[in-house]
């Protein structure tokens, strides 16, 4: 079973029904594994987007409750990765979560990363493997 790593954008348009993306995101999570992965960066990001703009937080609790979606990242652990994945991107700028989604991907051969951002097209696992993306793009 291909193990899927799950963005901020996805989630969120997962979660909200006039989203541009939600569609798309209802029928990719309908060929989705059990479950999916994600950091706690994400989960803040989405929380906080989630209520800037309105709308309740509940259906992203219900998801972690179901066991859809996974927080698997341990910051401590990874901390000396993450900081040379934002140096190296700094022109970009590479954000905390999107660098814990890249070594996510990195610790997990083979996964997917769903997302919505362009800019996994740029970054690279291990410096020069392309990411696997589950992209509408």
């Amino acid at each position: 079973m291909t193990e899927w790593i799950i963005d901020t954008g996805p989630l969120i348009a997962l979660l909200v029904g006039d989203d541009h993306w939600h569609s798309w995101a209802v029928e990719q999570s309908k060929q989705a594994p059990p479950f999916v992965f994600t950091c706690e960066a994400v989960v803040s990001e989405a929380l906080f987007l989630l209520k800037r703009d309105g709308h309740e937080a509940d259906d992203l609790f219900a998801l972690v409750e179901a066991g859809f979606i996974r927080v698997d990242f341990a910051f401590h652990d990874e901390h000396v990765r993450i900081r040379e994945l934002m140096r190296r991107y700094r022109d970009r700028p590479m954000s905390y979560a999107d660098a814990c989604l890249v070594r996510m991907a990195e610790l997990r051969p083979g996964a997917q990363l769903w997302t919505l951002d362009r800019d996994f097209q740029f970054y690279r696992m291990h410096r020069r493997q392309v990411l696997t993306l589950r992209a509408p793009w």
